[in-house]
């Protein structure tokens, strides 16, 4: 069984699927079997069940971490929604601060509004824009959903923040520095805070 909970960069990390919509030709999955302390991200058979994921949560010490954890593993969170709404209220009762990172495609994964359940039980969410049109985003995250996939993923960053949850989007320092200035107007107009992480290899 691969890691379920790992940590990288002083953060706890939980891993509860390896399916994702998207093959972003920056993907961290493509340089390895893991990440941080993993020994490895990917799971052989089956993405873990909810036993799985709430045994491995009983026997983490989140305190060594800000009582915090971050949903991102090898695979998109919101592919496995139901074990992601059950872990996080699971983890809610034991007082644990929930980031979600995220694509932003759940609504379009799961063929159904997700925004407000998802909001529900987390309390900040950190979702992928990659790009400031869908033109480029379609080329560089190359989503199964083809072209209504990126407004899709802004109209859930719209509802994450009008359900009042610390809501932000970012891009990958891969892309130009101009795509990056157009990223932040877009930001700005529609009122979410833009991130630029720094890409890393490891």
């Amino acid at each position: 069984m691969a890691d379920i909970i790992y940590t990288y960069g002083g953060s706890a990390y939980l891993n509860i699927t390896n399916a994702c919509p998207c093959r972003c030709k920056f993907c961290i999955r493509n340089n390895g079997d893991s990440v941080g302390e993993a020994t490895t991200l990917w799971f052989d058979k089956h993405s873990p069940t909810i036993e799985e994921i709430k045994n491995a949560i009983d026997g983490f010490d989140f305190g060594k971490y800000n009582n915090s954890v971050i949903l991102c593993g090898y695979g998109e969170p919101t592919c496995a929604l139901d074990n992601l709404i059950e872990a996080c209220k699971y983890m809610k009762s034991k007082g644990i601060f929930i980031r979600l990172n995220t694509n932003g495609l759940s609504d379009l994964i799961n063929k159904r509004e997700t925004a407000k359940e998802i909001c529900e039980v987390i309390d900040s969410v950190s979702i992928s824009l990659n790009a400031p049109t869908a033109e480029k985003y379609n080329e560089i995250t190359q989503p199964s959903f083809g072209e209504k996939a990126f407004d899709a993923m802004l109209g859930f960053a719209k509802e994450c923040k009008e359900f009042g949850i610390q809501t932000k989007l970012t891009v990958v320092d891969v892309i130009s520095e101009e795509d990056i200035e157009d990223c932040k107007k877009l930001c700005e107009e529609i009122g979410i805070p833009l991130r630029v992480r720094e890409y890393s290899a490891d």
